[in-house]
């Protein structure tokens, strides 16, 4: 089986959640590592595994991101990982599938689906395989213990609940 390592120069992992109930915060964070073994074109027959760094959450703004790195929302110190391990993966359609897996974040593991569309390959200039990837899902932050807000005078809550995922891959082939 091939072994992919996920090339963080080319990929993201961004999220966004709505804010005050009328609009929709957008954020990234930079630090995503993992590796992918077995075929892109064969996903079912793979297993994947994706960590992120949290202190690389960026929002555009600091004082934001001090808030989410601190104990009222991520606690970078205490838990500076967000962890996806593959458990099944179902083919859904033309290079797209169903991913279930183990995410941990904030010190909780839980399963979730994330809706993975394969790219395609491509040689790079320097004579390396690349693949691409297309990932998304939505979550439920109260899930894992992210459970700050403020509820808002005219009713409702600053922060919403539902965080949509969305993840571009550029992952290269090791060679054995």
């Amino acid at each position: 089986m091939s072994r992919w390592t996920i090339d963080v120069a080319h990929s993201t992992a961004e999220f966004s959640i709505r804010h005050l109930m009328i609009s929709t915060v957008k954020g990234r964070f930079s630090g995503i590592e993992g590796t992918i073994v077995g075929e892109p074109e064969h996903l079912e027959n793979a297993t994947v595994e994706v960590s992120v760094d949290i202190a690389s959450v960026d929002t555009r703004q600091s004082e934001r991101d001090a808030h989410l790195r601190s104990q009222d929302f991520f606690d970078v110190e205490k838990f500076p990982q967000m962890v996806f391990k593959s458990t099944k993966i179902t083919p859904t359609g033309n290079n797209r599938y169903a991913i279930v897996g183990d995410l941990s974040i904030h010190g909780v593991t839980r399963s979730e689906t994330f809706e993975v569309s394969f790219e395609g390959r491509a040689k790079d200039p320097w004579g390396g395989e690349r693949a691409g990837f297309s990932v998304s899902a939505k979550i439920n932050r109260k899930d894992y213990g992210l459970k700050w807000n403020v509820a808002l005078e005219a009713g409702g809550v600053m922060v919403g609940d539902e965080v949509k995922i969305n993840v571009e891959i550029e992952a290269i082939r090791q060679e054995n």
